[in-house]
């Protein structure tokens, strides 16, 4: 496994695995397995229902607190100052840990105009010691200026879709000149027709690799960070064989070629669910 250095000195597991819609009493088996094969980061979320399964796995380890990375997020409902502090709180409680290693502002909601507020409640948190970084997810460039204009920590991470159909281009570039590292949910895309493109399959031929294998290892190398989530062992040590093999340059470029700008998720300007 290789660790990336955020901004802020903290070092992080380059490659972790995410647990959405994953159910609490299945976390335990599934974090268990995945220690074993050698995942260290693990990302939740209040609005998954699942910190207490999360919480359970860390518990029933064996791992040392500290070998481990622990990310969550906070919910639009619950944006604001004091709303953040308290579901921080309730957060660390389902988790049973004393302390997380990346607190996340879900969404930007710019509609209700909150994410400031929400982001200094942050850093209180931070500067307490309660979380070892901060970060934001799913923010576009005007959201992370204006929090760079207002806040005095900086952002860590930018978790958001990324994957090479859309590939965040102008985004990355923001945060590689800010020293924000993108955080890609959904990298593999839906696992359908990007898997049977002409060049990822020639790819995965030559290095005799998967073609989930083909597009994390051009994550990797884009310098971002990744969180594939899956329930079965075979492809928590598919996701996670990817260590030993690099793209050449002319190959990243092939891949980078597959853009198309094509969003599957919501645009966070039109997201307004709370």
């Amino acid at each position: 496994m290789d660790d990336v250095t955020l901004n802020n000195g903290v070092n992080m597991p380059q490659l972790g695995l995410g647990v959405y819609q994953i159910a609490n009493d299945e976390l335990p088996k599934i974090i268990s397995e995945a220690l074993n094969v050698g995942y260290r980061s693990f990302d939740t979320a209040q609005i998954y229902e699942n910190e207490h399964g999360v919480g359970e796995a860390i518990k029933q380890s064996n791992i040392p607190r500290e070998e481990l990375f622990v990310t969550t997020k906070v919910w639009n409902s619950h944006q604001g100052y004091n709303e953040t502090l308290q579901a921080f709180e309730d957060s660390l409680n389902r988790l049973n840990v004393n302390y997380i290693d990346l607190y996340l502002i879900h969404w930007p909601m710019p509609k209700f105009d909150q994410y400031v507020e929400t982001y200094n409640a942050l850093e209180h948190l931070y500067r307490q010691g309660k979380v070892r970084a901060i970060g934001v997810s799913n923010f576009h460039i005007e959201h992370l200026q204006r929090l760079l204009n207002a806040c005095d920590i900086k952002p860590v991470v930018n978790q958001v879709e990324c994957h090479p159909y859309f590939q965040q281009n102008e985004l990355k570039q923001f945060c590689q000149k800010h020293n924000i590292f993108i955080e890609a949910w959904r990298p593999l895309d839906r696992r359908g027709d990007i898997f049977q493109e002409q060049i990822i399959q020639q790819l995965a031929k030559k290095y005799k690799k998967t073609p989930a294998q083909i597009i994390l290892r051009w994550h990797l190398q884009e310098n971002t960070i990744v969180i594939p989530k899956t329930e079965t062992l075979s492809r928590l040590k598919e996701n996670i064989d990817v260590f030993d093999f690099s793209l050449n340059d002319e190959e990243m470029e092939q891949m980078r070629a597959l853009n198309q700008d094509k969003r599957r998720g919501h645009n966070p300007n039109d997201m307004h669910e709370r």
